[in-house]
């Protein structure tokens, strides 16, 4: 009880009433269920049953807490509303993970020591604890569906924040690329480039980060050649590249030439597009079947769960994986 007392003070020093009105309730639910369908021999115990659901209610609720404690020291994932909506889904999918087979550990342990007296095949075994594990893992099942429904409202509010910023960092991610292609446009001219020997160590030198900018800003306005195991070939400006998608054995290049939508058909795998685009960082793969532009996304949109990339000139939507979203605001944030 002294443990409980101390886990209770630690989370309600950080302010987590929210996380222990939740534990207690999805406690409650097990313990109410436990009650209904009587396992582990429990109605050979007539009134001592309710005292031992008691306990197994505080075992539960105690392990529910130590695995909040884990989660945050030693899987380094905190419970935070501020990370969005996949870090919420991955965080609950690691507590599942860790906090069922831990509950019924727990019970098993309690079955054998406070609950084989009258009935013996609460002994501890490995049949026993497969047992608990099956009914705790059904009720998490349950309860999970059920907070689910009950959050979701804020998770979809959190969808459409978290996807409103993404917005704002892509527009602005696509404003820096044309003032830095426009820049390399200006300094092409042959008087921007001579200088005065006399004077080059007053020049400041600049950065590597500004010179990585300024080569990829500058290879925008080259054309490359896309080719694949046949003669056929595409030639564009990587500018002007909309997207790539497979079909079948072929890929097809959806790009812009003389300011006209074209698709081009090459006999080729992504894997190769990936290898060929990979000195293009704003060049990702936000499906296993696509490939995007992100300087030509015209909106990023989100709606129940899925996540979708308007894309300019031709107005296609191209689905997003939840396994690349990760890779496209990386993208975003780092050019």
């Amino acid at each position: 009880m002294t443990l409980l007392f101390r886990i209770f003070a630690a989370c309600m020093k950080q302010g987590r009433i929210e996380t222990i009105t939740t534990r207690i309730i999805s406690t409650t639910f097990v313990v109410v269920a436990l009650a209904v369908f009587k396992p582990f021999g429990l109605d050979a115990w007539q009134w001592q049953a309710y005292i031992h659901l008691v306990v197994l209610g505080v075992i539960g609720f105690s392990v529910c807490m130590m695995t909040d404690i884990i989660l945050k020291y030693v899987v380094k994932m905190p419970r935070s509303y501020k990370k969005g909506v996949e870090y919420i889904i991955r965080r609950n999918f690691w507590f599942q993970l860790i906090n069922t087979p831990l509950v019924a550990l727990g019970i098993c342990f309690y079955r054998h020591f406070a609950m084989s007296d009258k009935v013996e095949s609460n002994l501890f075994s490995f049949a026993n604890f497969l047992e608990t594990l099956v009914i705790i893992a059904f009720c998490s099942f349950a309860i999970g569906l059920y907070w689910r429904f009950k959050f979701r409202s804020r998770y979809l509010a959190m969808e459409l924040e978290e996807t409103r910023l993404l917005n704002e960092e892509l527009k602005e991610m696509q404003e820096k690329l044309l003032k830095s292609t426009a820049t390399v446009v200006t300094d092409a001219k042959p008087e921007v480039h001579e200088l005065d020997v006399s004077v080059m160590g007053e020049v400041e030198k600049p950065s590597e980060k500004s010179l990585q900018q300024a080569h990829g800003s500058a290879a925008l306005l080259k054309e490359l050649i896309l080719t694949g195991t046949t003669n056929e070939s595409v030639t564009l400006q990587i500018s002007h590249l909309l997207y790539i998608e497979a079909v079948g054995n072929y890929v097809k290049v959806c790009h812009l030439r003389d300011g006209q939508v074209h698709n081009d058909m090459l006999r080729a795998t992504m894997k190769q597009m990936e290898e060929t685009l990979q000195p293009y960082p704003m060049i990702v793969r936000c499906h296993r079947a696509f490939l995007v532009n992100l300087g030509q996304v015209e909106q990023i949109v989100s709606h129940s769960g899925t996540t979708q990339l308007l894309i300019n000139h031709c107005h296609e939507s191209l689905p997003v994986s939840r396994s690349n979203m990760s890779q496209i605001k990386t993208a975003i944030k780092g050019l």
